[in-house]
Parts: structure tokens; C-alpha cells; sequence
């Protein structure tokens, strides 16, 4: 019934294979993908024809996590698996972004891959594992593709030797955590994280990756050939002849000059404009009689199109020739830069940065425990107790737009920032606040996601988070030609999308905390890869001396609004105290203080209050159930029963004391219970604690009080 292929490689320490031809026959391409125990079905299909006219390549990877995978029940009343969650749509993009570029120039048919994980060990994650199997499919499939392409993570352990494939175990012991993804020949997809490393270092893990990378497309190749099929026939449309001609006769040298505007807006209103003009005179001079509603809709967006791959021409070849950009600047030169802390009056902490045309306004609140956010993946649940959440509204790039939940975009640069940041964030036994961090982007003319990591930085200090030092992100750009290169520092949105390279690079002055490299092309080298790193930390250190500039330290008091929390360590055999029979004590603290008080087993006792004062009070309550009676202190005693020669008094929770008739009174008292009856209260001071027995004065403290 079944007429399947299967193929085993040796790599990692682990076996893993592909195999086809037994389930999803019907799609134009299937493969199933295994390592150890983690099995992946990943599935290719396009449409029967092409966009006519478009350049746009419609391509959509999707990647769905069955939570019977891991033996799991989904979260949630229906029980039933939903939209994505953010890390599946991080682990879509991950798989899109090296793969999207390994299709034949204007190539237009539509192409959905799906990615469906249906067994996960809790050891081989499915992240690179995606690529693998839907570059496989790709390959074996009719659709016309460049690969393969193969994807690996790379760790470091204690002894700085890199580790492929790393566990989840061996993954939060390294001090990097890297993605990367290429071809045979080149590197064309890096993500990042990494606890302040050095570029050298970050070179070689990337350089060890590609070499693994090698033998994986290797080994698809070899899979390929006993499954292949053969591919459909696609030529690149040629560009009309009558459009063309006209815009190159008539609007090149124009086109030109409207590119070389200063400012992102009035450039964009002089390249529409000039456009609007010449398709007027095309319209009039090709079509004179020919009412609008008729124009040939094919003809009208060719022209569109022509005269955008001309601009973007036009663009390239000032750069990649003549050094120039569009803007005037060099091409390591970063655009003007500010910076300033406190931009707001009631966040915890606040601040803005800009570059150039791009901003990002950031805040930064605190929280206690309860204010961590639950993660439900295939692994085991987790809180987070830092997260950052990136926005992206349309008038920050002057247009209209629908508000809504986060796109795959706002989750991807939300996910880069807060993983820069995450490196320098103080541990729970330094700080132990929840962390959350919101980047409104209000304007964007590329790299926005660095400068939310630079804004964001900011925010930390002015909140007063000990961060140890500052975070700065800075994105690099590429414009290649064959042999011929350049490397381009901080790329504004023009550059990003007629580039070549997306290269975003962030850390302190000590070392890289995330990386990400996207491009368009199908690879780069290790020498291009080098001069990045390298104009980027240039880049890095200037960007962090502004923002030094505005504030150097973290704050040493956080804001008067913050609320406050309090750690402290108890005698285990004093909670029972503490919480009191059927909780009565704990509730009666939180009841009056508002507190939210959390109690462990080894005796640690977190108090989370509003404010200061609030939290003094708590502190000084908790105190009374858990302190034991020190010589010297004052405590408000209460009157538990009357002898002739004093009284018994409790000061604290199970400690009483003997009031002495002499330490009554600053006078001579010749009766007790002339003075005193069982439930007075007042305050009194212990005078000494000898084997048990602890001897109080009211004396001591009248006469205190009258100095």
C-alpha cells in the first residue's frame, strides 16, 4: 500500500531521518522528519499558476504544535489546541527566513508549508529541526527552489567547546544559545542570544554551525535523488518593452534625483510624485482616447512594477558604487541620535531614543510574583519574570491601519529585544520584582527593534533595575553584486527593503547579547559576516556613549510609585505562627495592609506592598509573629494575668515576660492591681532574657519618653 523511502544520518550523537511516501501522499511534497524521538511532518504545496504582474512572493510557513506531542492537555475551558502561541509563531518565522530567499527571482506562485510536530522527547526541539524537514520537502516537491537549506543550534559549554544540537538541559547552562541556517555554500540566517560574547567568538560558533550545515544539505541532496520529482518549468517575466523603454527614456534621470531627497517623507512624496507624473504621460501618450475604467490593468501594474525595480536599482548602484546614500551619510555612519530618561510621569520608568526617523517610547513596570507570565509549550510550564512587548502602531510610519493583536512581526522584534536585554537583567535574589518592559514604536524608519533595545535600557535604569550595564542595538545592511560589496551601518527603511542583508547586532560594551541576520540573497561569507560585527561594534560603542550620557547608573531608589517587596528569612518552626490557626494571623496582615504576603516551605517570606509605608507596617506585623524578643527593644505588651509581686505580659506570639511591681511605675506602687488588670496594653522594654525567662520594664520607657 505504502511505497516509502527512508534515509539516516549520523549527526549530534543522534540519528536523524527522513522519510516520505507514507503519509500526506497527496501533497506536492511530503516528509517526515525524525530525531531521537521528536517526529515532524512537514508538507509543501502551491498554486496551479503564478501572480501575473506581481513581484511578490506569497509564501506562508506555518508551524503547529499538537500538545499530545509531549503527552500534554492543552491550557484553556475548550481543551482543544487554538490559535498559535508566540513561540510557534517564532518558530514559524525561524523557518520562513532562510528558506524564503531560496526561490528563483520572480517567482510568483503561492506556496504554504506546514510544519506539524506529532511527537516531541523534551530533547530534540523542533526549531531548527522545521527547516531541515520543509527544505527537504521543498526539494523533493515540483516547485523550482534553490536549496537545500539546513538549520542547527549551537551551545558552548563550561570548557568553551561548542556543542551541536544542544539539549533544553545543556541549552540553559550555555552561555549561547545560536540558530543558524544556510546552504552548502554560505550562511543566510543567524538568531542569537548570548551572555555578552565577544564577535571573534561569535564568528567561530557561526563558522562551526555552517559546517554541520554542509553535511545536512548533503545529506538532502542524496534523499532527493532517490525521490525527487522533476521540477515545472518557470521563466522570469521580461519587463514590457513599451513600459520599460519609456520609463528609462523619460523618468531615470528623475527617479534619481527624487531617491537623493532628504527625509523619508518628503523622499517618498517625490517618488510618488514623480511617478503619478510619468504615468500620466505614458497613459497619455500610449492611450490617448482610452477612458480610465479601460486601461489595460496588466499594462498599469507592470508599470508599477517597473518603475519600483527601477528605484530600487537606482538605489544600489549609488551605494554599492559610489559609497553614497540616499541620505547623504557615510557608510558606517549612524544617524543623529537622543536620548533622555524619565519621559513620563507615572510609569516605573520611562525613557526615549531615537535615531534619526525612527523612536521608540519605553516603559518599564514592576511587579510582584503574581504578575509573571505562564508559558505552555510542549515543555515543561514556566514563568517569566521579564518580558518585553513591542508595539508597532501605522502612525508612527504616517498611515492608517487597524489596531489589534500582535502580528508575527511585532512578536519576532519583541522576542530579539527582550532577549538582548535579558542577558543583563538582575537575577531574583538581587531584584526580585517581575519585569515587564513595553516599546510603543511612535516613529519608524527602520531598525526599530534596536532601538526599542536601547530605549528599553534605559527605562531598566531609570526604574532603578541594577542592570549592570547599558544594552545597545545597532542593524547593519548589505548591497552585493557578484564579487562587488558593501556593508552599510544602520539601515533606514529604504536600505532594509531594496538591501540585501538585515544584520542586527546588540549587547554592552563587553560583548553581544542577540543577533539576528536575515537576507535576500542565498548566502553570505565569513568575510562579510566579519565586517558587520565589526563596523557594528564600532557602532555599538558610540550608541552607548549617548546613552551613558542620559543616565550611567541604575537609579538607587526606584520610583515613589513602585511598589515594594521585601525578602525575608524566618525560622521554619515560626510559619505555623506566622499564618496562625486556619490562617487567621497572615489574613489579618494582608486585611490590614493590603499586603500580598507569599510563605515557603524553607521559611522565605516575600511581602509585595503598594508603597514604602505599607511596606514598613507589613515588615513590623509579620515581625511580631516571627521575631524573637531581643534585650533593649520596646514591644506593646499585653497584660495576661496579675500577681501580687507584678504582672505577666505578652509580648509577642507565645513569649511572655514578667513586669516587676518596681518596673511598673517612675513611682513607688504598693498594690498591682491598684494600677493594672488582665488586657491592659502598653508599651514596654525587656531589660534581660536569661535562660527563658525575660524581664520587662514599663519604668524605663516612661522615663524615655520624658528625656
Amino acid at each position: 500500500m505504502f511505497n516509502e523511502t527512508k534515509l539516516e544520518l549520523e549527526i549530534g550523537g543522534r540519528t536523524l531521518s527522513l522519510s516520505t511516501g507514507k503519509f500526506a501522499r497527496q501533497s506536492n511534497g511530503a516528509v517526515m522528519i525524525q530525531y531521537g524521538d521528536t517526529v515532524m511532518l512537514c508538507t509543501v504545496n502551491r498554486s496551479k499558476e503564478g501572480r501575473a504582474g506581481s513581484d511578490f512572493f506569497p509564501l506562508t510557513v506555518d508551524y503547529i504544535e499538537k500538545f499530545y506531542a509531549a503527552g500534554k492537555f492543552p491550557g484553556g475551558f475548550n481543551k482543544r489546541e487554538a490559535k498559535p502561541s508566540v513561540d510557534a509563531t517564532l518558530i514559524s518565522r525561524l523557518t520562513d527566513r532562510p528558506i524564503r530567499p531560496m526561490f528563483p527571482d520572480g517567482f510568483n506562485y503561492e506556496v504554504q508549508i506546514v510544519d506539524t510536530i506529532f511527537s516531541y522527547d523534551g530533547e530534540n526541539t523542533p526549531d531548527y529541526l522545521c527547516a531541515i524537514g520543509s527544505s527537504a520537502a521543498l526539494m523533493i516537491s515540483d516547485i523550482p527552489f534553490l536549496g537545500p537549506v539546513s538549520s542547527v543550534i549551537v551551545g558552548r559549554d563550561k570548557n568553551g567547546e561548542f556543542i551541536l544540537n544542544p539539549t533544553p538541559t545543556q541549552l540553559a547552562e550555555s552561555d549561547l544559545n545560536l540558530k543558524v541556517a544556510g546552504t552548502k555554500e554560505a550562511v543566510n540566517m543567524v538568531e542569537a542570544g548570548a551572555a555578552e560574547m565577544d564577535e571573534e567568538t561569535m564568528l567561530k560558533a557561526i563558522m562551526f554551525g555552517h559546517e554541520n550545515i554542509k553535511k545536512l544539505c548533503e545529506f538532502q541532496e542524496e534523499f532527493t535523488k532517490l525521490v525527487g520529482k522533476e521540477k515545472i518549468e518557470f521563466v522570469k517575466e521580461e519587463p514590457n518593452p513599451l513600459v520599460k523603454n519609456f520609463i528609462d527614456t523619460n523618468g531615470e534621470e528623475k527617479l534619481k534625483a527624487a531617491v537623493l531627497t532628504t527625509g523619508k517623507q518628503a523622499r517618498q512624496d517625490a517618488v510618488d510624485a514623480l511617478h503619478d507624473e510619468l504615468k500620466e504621460m505614458f497613459i497619455n501618450e500610449n492611450y490617448p482616447e482610452v477612458p480610465e475604467e479601460e486601461l489595460p490593468e496588466d499594462v498599469m501594474t507592470e508599470f508599477d512594477t517597473y518603475y519600483d525595480g527601477l528605484m530600487k536599482k537606482l538605489v544600489r548602484e549609488v551605494i554599492l558604487y559610489h559609497k553614497h546614500r540616499v541620505d547623504g551619510r557615510k557608510t558606517d555612519e549612524i544617524r543623529p541620535l537622543y536620548a533622555e530618561v524619565g519621559t513620563l510621569p507615572m510609569p516605573h520608568g520611562s525613557a526615549m531614543f531615537t535615531r534619526g526617523e525612527t523612536q521608540a517610547l519605553v516603559t518599564v513596570t514592576l511587579g510582584s510574583k503574581v504578575n509573571e507570565q505562564l508559558i505552555d509549550t510542549l515543555d515543561e510550564e514556566f514563568y517569566k519574570r521579564f518580558y518585553l512587548h513591542y508595539n508597532f502602531p501605522a502612525y508612527s510610519v504616517g498611515e492608517i491601519g487597524r489596531n489589534g493583536a500582535p502580528g508575527r512581526r511585532e512578536l519576532g522584534h519583541g522576542s530579539l529585544a527582550e532577549r538582548a536585554l535579558s542577558y543583563v537583567i538582575p537575577s531574583e535574589e538581587e531584584f526580585p520584582y517581575t519585569v515587564r518592559v513595553v516599546s510603543d514604536i511612535t516613529e519608524s524608519n527602520g531598525s526599530s527593534s534596536q532601538a526599542s533595545i536601547c530605549g528599553g535600557s534605559l527605562a531598566l535604569m531609570d526604574a532603578g533595575v541594577p542592570i549592570k550595564e547599558h544594552v545597545a542595538g545597532i542593524a547593519m545592511g548589505l548591497v552585493k553584486e557578484g564579487d562587488e560589496f558593501t556593508v552599510l551601518t544602520d539601515i533606514m527603511g529604504l536600505e532594509d527593503h531594496l538591501g540585501d542583508m538585515d544584520f542586527k547586532v546588540a549587547g554592552t560594551k563587553s560583548g553581544i547579547t542577540a543577533l539576528q541576520m536575515d537576507i535576500k540573497i542565498t548566502g553570505i561569507t565569513e568575510e562579510i559576516m566579519r565586517i558587520a560585527l565589526n563596523q557594528a561594534h564600532k557602532a555599538r560603542i558610540e550608541i552607548l556613549g549617548v546613552m551613558n550620557a542620559a543616565i550611567p547608573t541604575p537609579r538607587e531608589e526606584l520610583a515613589p510609585n513602585a511598589p515594594r517587596i521585601h525578602r525575608m528569612q524566618i525560622d521554619v518552626e515560626k510559619i505555623g505562627a506566622l499564618i496562625g490557626p486556619s490562617g487567621k494571623n497572615i489574613k489579618k496582615i494582608i486585611d490590614e495592609t493590603g499586603a500580598l504576603i507569599d510563605i515557603e516551605d524553607d521559611g522565605k517570606v516575600s511581602i509585595f506592598c503598594a508603597d514604602l509605608e505599607a511596606l514598613e507596617e507589613t515588615i513590623k506585623r509579620v515581625n511580631y509573629y516571627v521575631k524573637d524578643v531581643e534585650v533593649g527593644e520596646v514591644y506593646k505588651g499585653k497584660v495576661v494575668k496579675v500577681a501580687k509581686f507584678g504582672a505577666f505580659m505578652e509580648i509577642l506570639p507565645g513569649k511572655e515576660g514578667l513586669l516587676h511591681v518596681s518596673e511598673i511605675s517612675t513611682e513607688r506602687v504598693a498594690n498591682v492591681e491598684d494600677v493594672l488588670k488582665e488586657g491592659d496594653t502598653f508599651d514596654v522594654k525587656v531589660i534581660s532574657n536569661e535562660g527563658g525567662k525575660i524581664s520587662l520594664s514599663r519604668k524605663r520607657v516612661l522615663l524615655d519618653l520624658a528625656k
